[in-house]
């Protein structure tokens, strides 16, 4: 599976913005995807995940109730839409595959995208 992730940009706070990853196959039938970040000297974090069936998603307590994962199986692509946006969102941003139960861990998924870049300015 590749993944290709797009849609970052420069935004002020409070703004919004929607990323957007397309898989080159099927996701639909068995794989979870996540959304993860990685700011400038930090680890990569978990953002979002959702199950292979859609039915089931989980957010990180600092994006809970801003940003939203959601999937078009149709198209084969993932969207993470993020409102009210803080100058703490800068990151780099990669979404992830893997044909497996959904998880936090990083570690746990087997493809990822190239990462896409969001600035939000203060």
């Amino acid at each position: 599976v590749q993944l290709q992730a797009y849609g970052g940009g420069l935004v002020q706070a409070g703004g919004s913005l929607r990323l957007s990853c397309a898989a080159s196959e099927h996701t639909g039938s068995s794989y979870a995807m996540g959304w993860f970040r990685q700011a400038p000297g930090k680890e990569r974090e978990f953002v979002a995940a959702n199950s292979w069936n859609g039915g089931s998603t989980y957010y990180a307590d600092s994006v809970k109730g801003r940003f939203t994962i959601s999937r078009d199986y149709v198209k084969n692509t993932v969207y993470l839409q993020m409102n009210s946006l803080k100058p703490e969102d800068t990151a780099v941003y990669y979404c992830a595959a893997d044909n497996g139960l959904m998880s936090l861990r990083k570690g746990e998924y087997a493809y990822w995208g190239q990462g896409t870049l969001v600035t939000v300015s203060s």
